[in-house]
């Protein structure tokens, strides 16, 4: 068994890197032959007038379509939502569902003056079934 993170993680993207002013879906993460996961969302700074940004996490059977949102129960850690007072920060959702995909996205943003607000999120595909020696 290898000790070091990187053998026993792998982090993919599911929302690029933007300076978002507009909702968006991220790609469908596969967590097939994985036995957790972990969201990690960054956020930089909000700008505009009460800008206002609601993350939520979505789960499939399939790649494509049939997202839904994830049960309160199946998530442990809070979707933020990111506004002024709690910007540039990174949050951390463990996921606990049973699906095979797994998604962020960016709800319309909320506020005047183009609220905007760089982030990012990324699924941690976590216990391998099948892990390196």
């Amino acid at each position: 068994m290898s000790r070091d993170l990187e053998n026993n993680v792998s982090a993919v993207q599911s929302l690029a890197p933007a300076a978002r002013t507009a909702a968006a879906d991220g790609v469908g993460v596969d967590l097939a032959n994985y036995n957790s996961a972990m969201v990690i969302i960054e956020a930089g700074t909000a700008t505009g007038t009460t800008p206002s940004f609601e993350f939520e996490v979505q789960e499939s059977d399939l790649s494509g379509s049939g997202y839904t949102a994830v049960a309160t129960a199946d998530l442990d850690g809070a979707e933020p939502t990111v506004t002024t007072a709690n910007d540039e920060a990174v949050y951390e959702i463990g996921y606990r569902g049973i699906k095979r995909y797994l998604r962020v996205i960016n709800k319309t943003p909320g506020g005047t003056a183009t609220p905007t607000l760089p982030c990012s999120a990324l699924v941690l595909r976590g216990s391998p079934r099948v892990a390196p020696k």
